[in-house]
């Protein structure tokens, strides 16, 4: 009896001592309990309609797929207008508003069955405005977190929407409002405007400017996509691509691959260094960090991931199948990528890392995250270049490999000039022929810079045979030379490379003083 009352005192003592820290825990936990994971990533926010701009990327895929001149003018609104996310009704008061509102403020209305609408100012209003935008409350449930969805889509779901003549409650007031159901239900957040303020909200951010320095414009990525939609002439300082030159095929590829892969990737990136941001700032919160989790995953990959999604994660389960680097080992040939899993997992210690204002901790984690994040983009590219230069692949192989350059283009330029300029005379739009052993040298000697390693990337592997394509087997290490990083304006060479150059300078005066 006395051992075991002096086990309970030792017990309660530590959960005294720790109380602070299972108090976190516990807090954390109920988080856990309240928001939908993410593929495995418990949020501590909701997100569930930031993680459902994937589904505006599925019916882009579909209205390309269908190949019309009327499909594809519907898959650029899409990107445009978009259709799934951050829904609101653009209505028009019969009076003025009373009193002032804050963004956020409750509203309630009615769909046309009479089933109660609940909603949120989009935006500040000041006293007698009459134009509203009623932003639809969602849900946490991934399934049916909103029920208002139409702006561009093609099969538009109205069952959640506003009626379109009746009264809103604002402030405890009714108002008779109206509006178009069918044309005034839009979405703030599209594929377009991840890429059209990139400019005013990453400026700052270098990977970003990796990009806008290399391709000359702050929106490249939507300069990309609709030159693509257009079959114009992107107008590129480097990396131009003259999408006149194609037809559907490899312009669907651009398009499909170019808002999954270049202007949904920069933000997460965004959204990543938002919540470094926010860390520096002092302010405990970690919606930017999960909303980074739902641009990198989205919603249709599931809990598990394996469902099939439509962004980064599932880019790079399908290029683990390709290069041989699924599983924890990564040396596997199905399951989830070692890509995916060193990712997943980092997200979850950022996270902690941010819990704990450990902000230098979290910048570390986001390096890694990036660093991983470019490997599906190289693997790709390096696919197609061989399907192209080896298999005299067509068009939509030729669109796939230039889009995945175009991906990782300007992070391969500030690692080492000389190897974009490699990547792109072979792959990007237009090249006249691909040599893919000269590509795979070139992606080869910036791995160290990247912050990858050989293993990592992998080799193309060839089921048939069981085996790798000829010259496409995993190089080895991290690659064969630069290291380091380039200046903030891009376009030189890396570190070890210059420090190549130096060494060889001063063994020629050397050997030149004992010549003498």
């Amino acid at each position: 009896m006395q051992l075991s009352i002096t086990i309970l005192t030792a017990l309660l003592a530590v959960v005294k001592a720790d109380s602070d820290s299972a108090s976190t825990r516990w807090s954390s936990f109920r988080r856990h309990l309240s928001y939908a994971d993410v593929v495995g990533y418990a949020p501590s926010s909701q997100v569930t309609d930031q993680c459902a701009i994937d589904l505006d990327q599925e019916d882009i895929f579909t209205q390309l797929t269908l190949d019309t001149v009327n499909s594809f003018e519907r898959a650029r609104k899409i990107y445009q207008e978009g259709g799934h996310s951050k829904s609101y009704a653009y209505i028009t008061l019969t009076k003025g508003l009373e009193s002032g509102v804050q963004e956020g403020d409750k509203l309630l209305g009615r769909n046309v069955e009479g089933d109660q609408v609940s909603g949120t100012a989009y935006e500040n209003y000041a006293a007698g405005v009459k134009v509203v935008k009623f932003r639809y409350t969602t849900t946490d449930i991934p399934e049916s977190y909103v029920e208002c969805q139409v702006g561009a889509l093609a099969k538009p779901n109205l069952t959640g929407c506003l009626v379109a003549d009746g009264d809103v409650t604002i402030g405890g007031a009714d108002y008779p409002y109206s509006y178009s159901p069918t044309e005034q239900n839009n979405n703030g957040r599209t594929i377009a405007g991840f890429s059209t303020t990139a400019g005013e909200r990453m400026r700052t951010y270098k990977d970003f400017r990796y990009f806008a320095n290399y391709y000359g414009k702050d929106d490249y990525a939507d300069v990309w996509i609709q030159s693509a939609f257009l079959g114009k002439d992107t107008g590129f300082t480097n990396g131009n691509a003259n999408f006149a030159l194609w037809e559907s095929d490899g312009r669907e590829q651009a398009i499909v691959k170019g808002t999954a892969y270049i202007a949904v990737f920069m933000a997460v990136i965004r959204e990543l260094e938002d919540a470094l941001n926010d860390c520096d700032n002092g302010l405990g919160i970690f919606h930017s960090w999960d909303a980074a989790v739902c641009y990198y995953a989205g919603s249709l990959e599931g809990n598990d991931g394996l469902n099939g999604g439509r962004f980064m994660h599932e880019a790079a389960d399908k290029r683990c199948a390709d290069f041989r680097t699924c599983g924890k080992d990564g040396k596997g040939l199905t399951g989830v990528s070692g890509v995916n899993l060193k990712i997943m997992d980092y997200f979850s210690i950022g996270k902690d890392q941010l819990g704990k204002k450990n902000c230098s901790g979290a910048r570390e984690t986001t390096e890694k995250i990036i660093a991983q994040m470019y490997i599906p983009q190289i693997q790709g590219a390096l696919r197609y270049a061989y399907k192209v230069g080896a298999l005299g692949g067509g068009e939509k192989e030729k669109g796939e490999a230039a889009t995945f350059a175009a991906a990782v283009l300007p992070r391969i330029h500030a690692a080492w000039s000389k190897s974009a300029k490699t990547i792109c005379d072979n792959l990007c739009v237009g090249a006249p022929s691909t040599d893919f052993a000269a590509v795979k040298r070139a992606f080869e000697d910036t791995y160290d810079d990247l912050g990858i390693t050989c293993a990592e990337v992998g080799g193309f592997w060839f089921n048939g045979a069981s085996d790798y394509y000829k010259g496409m087997e995993p190089c080895e290490g991290g690659g064969s030379s630069p290291a380091g990083t380039m200046g903030e304006e891009g376009g030189g060479d890396s570190a070890s490379h210059r420090l190549e150059l130096i060494t060889a300078f001063f063994a020629t005066a050397i050997l030149s003083i004992f010549t003498l």
